[in-house]
């Protein structure tokens, strides 16, 4: 007896032995960029012909394997511990220990992604725990590196900001160019340009028609500069959304509309234009810029709502853009001095002044009047007057095209107008038919119409008192809206904010960042970052033309937790001061968004979107801006919600 167990023992250990010294699986290990954040990770095993490889899905007497990973500086694991296995596994009953065996044979392979968190290369570390069997079962335990090479893309997103920003930059410096080119058809530049261009013709000639030229350029262009130096981050903000600025904008506006109209006229001080006019007198180039910058003085009443419009329209923190804008209305501003100086012959084919320039500088001063109401409905919405709502800003806009109409056909007249028995002009009547289409159009946003051509400009639909849909009205269109039905704070009406803040009806949101990391955590789904503003109008045409579809309402609400955070709010206070990296205590819940905008995240616009994980806070998508396309749109989404799986 004794003989026959040492008999088996030592057969045990020998074959033992013999299975110790051999590897019935092989391991190699490769990596392939997904983008400039995501590496694919991929574990190739070679089991040898006889043997097999436990699953990780296998359970009971054998073991499973165990993939090990540990996150670093330079990378995170996008995995919950299984990787993807391929092919799928083989199942058999096992009679002898009764379960079903879940094995791998001949080639598979382990799938995962990592978040790269720097560019550079790294290395990361992984451990195998395994068992392989055939006749007789051996552990397998390997460890492993991974090399990540340095990253050969650039992140698609930062691109697309970048393009996008760019193009925004390209479509601004046309608009300044198309106000430079309206500067020129006012009262008090166009008839300047044959006066000038002759003086030209007998003093100096084309050189100095040029240099002309290229002080008009250089005096707006010197106060774009001047307007970059002052337009930073912060100031932008302020200018933007406080109350003060925009009111002070919306009567400077009012009051150079009533100027237009012809019930006063504004213009600077004489002694300034005087002087400026002496110095023309100075021979040569001097006198020429002095002359260049007369004209811009004495221009000023008729241009300075034009150039207004683009020096405000620069104010969003680019140091870039008011030098752009400046640039593209002086060009504009500019040309014909220039161009008829070169082409002197051209000047007979001017049309000559008269009351058309008039009809132009009445038509500015009602587009004045629409644009005040802007104005004063961002800090309508910011501080939460609740004076201009949807209906009534739409309502004013109504009234004021539909004089603008009546003007256009000679039913209404002004002091400076003179009397027009009858419509003699073609493109005045065609103007005045396109300004009724446009009235018409914006009837049917007084019962609740999305009017999305418009929805960048008007004061959100949450701000709407009355909607009409299905025959039926709504007094309260938040009825639509499902909001924070269960968040961390649990105040009675659902939220911090809820009573005051609003998103698209039809979406859940909450309205602070940490409200919606705590959701999160507990549902186990992406947070969806939503930065907006009261006064951002790409903001409220991505609203109604991407977040207000079904379809991508049904992905935010089924499998995200959304975060709409106004980044520009002055009335929300914080239950508790929020503490920045720098000590500073912050009490207001808009100044909380913005700081965790551009600290956190390390971005500025708005429209701003991501996803991101609510446990680690890192960022599973995006960031993407003003995106309108909804295809383009549900697969951001898309991938945030994945990038979590």
């Amino acid at each position: 007896m004794k003989r026959f167990i040492f008999s088996i023992t030592l057969f045990w250990a020998v074959t033992m032995s013999v299975l110790a010294f051999e590897n019935p699986v092989t391991w190699s290990i490769s990596c392939n960029e997904l983008d400039a954040q995501q590496v694919e990770v991929v574990l190739t095993a070679q089991i040898q012909e006889g043997w097999h490889l436990y699953s990780q899905h296998q359970d009971g007497m054998a073991l499973p394997m165990v993939i090990k990973t540990t996150d670093t500086e330079q990378a995170k694991w996008l995995t919950d511990g299984l990787w993807e296995e391929s092919p799928t596994y083989t199942e058999e009953y096992n009679a002898i220990f009764k379960e079903n065996e879940r094995f791998l044979s001949g080639t598979a392979t382990f799938t995962t992604r990592i978040e790269r968190l720097t560019a550079d290369a790294f290395t990361l570390p992984i451990q195998i725990e395994a068992q392989a069997c055939a006749m007789l079962c051996v552990p397998v335990d390997t460890e492993l590196q991974v090399q990540v090479p340095q990253t050969t893309l650039v992140d698609s997103s930062a691109t697309a900001a970048d393009s996008a920003s760019e193009t925004s930059l390209w479509w601004f410096f046309l608009m300044a160019f198309g106000g430079g080119l309206l500067g020129i058809l006012t009262p008090c530049v166009f008839p300047m340009v044959p006066m000038t261009v002759s003086y030209f013709m007998k003093n100096g000639g084309k050189k100095q028609a040029l240099f002309y030229g290229f002080s008009i350029v250089f005096i707006y262009v010197l106060v774009g500069i001047v307007l970059s130096a002052i337009f930073g981050q912060d100031f932008a903000n302020i200018i933007s959304t406080h109350w003060l600025p925009n009111c002070l904008f919306a009567v400077i506006f009012i009051a150079f509309a009533f100027s237009l109209l012809g019930y006063f006229e504004i213009t600077l001080p004489s002694g300034w234009v005087n002087k400026s006019a002496g110095m023309e007198e100075k021979a040569g180039y001097l006198g020429t810029f002095f002359m260049a910058l007369t004209l811009v003085l004495v221009s000023f009443s008729c241009t300075l709502p034009i150039a207004g419009a683009v020096a405000l329209g620069a104010a969003d923190g680019s140091f870039v853009k008011p030098i752009v804008g400046m640039l593209g209305f002086s060009l504009a501003f500019a040309l014909p001095f220039t161009l008829f100086a070169f082409f002197p012959g051209w000047l007979k084919k001017l049309p000559k002044s008269g009351g058309w320039m008039n009809t132009l500088k009445v038509t500015l001063a009602f587009v004045e009047l629409a644009f005040a109401l802007k104005f004063l409905s961002v800090p309508d919405q910011a501080y939460h007057w609740g004076i201009l709502d949807r209906e009534i800003y739409l309502a004013l806009w109504i009234v004021i095209f539909a004089l603008l109409g009546m003007y256009l056909l000679g039913k209404l007249r002004f002091p400076s107008d003179d009397e027009y028995t009858v419509q003699k002009s073609p493109i005045r009547f065609t103007t005045a038919l396109a300004v009724w289409v446009f009235v018409i159009y914006m009837l049917p946003g007084m019962w609740g119409a999305p009017l999305n051509a418009l929805s960048g400009w008007l004061p959100p639909m949450s701000s709407q008192d009355f909607v009409m849909k299905s025959g039926e009205a709504f007094s309260d269109p938040f009825s639509l809206s499902v909001n924070n039905t269960s968040t961390s704070s649990g105040t009675e009406n659902g939220g911090l904010g809820t009573e005051k803040l609003h998103t698209v009806p039809g979406l859940n949101a909450v309205f602070d960042y940490d409200e919606a990391i705590a959701l999160a955590k507990q549902q186990n789904k992406p947070v969806f970052l939503d930065f907006t503003g009261h006064g951002c109008v790409n903001c409220r045409q991505v609203e109604q033309l991407v977040l207000a579809k079904p379809e991508i309402q049904a992905l935010i609400n089924n499998q995200t937790v959304m975060a709409v955070l106004y980044v520009d709010d002055k009335v929300v206070s914080l239950p508790e001061s929020y503490t920045t990296h720098d000590g500073k205590q912050l009490t207001l819940l808009g100044d909380k968004n913005r700081y965790i905008q551009n600290y956190v995240y390390k971005e500025n616009a708005q429209p701003c979107y991501l996803l991101i994980d609510p446990h680690t806070q890192k960022v599973l998508a995006g960031p993407i801006f003003y995106e309108t396309n909804a295809t383009s749109f549900k697969n951001f989404l898309q991938k945030g919600i994945d990038a979590l799986r």
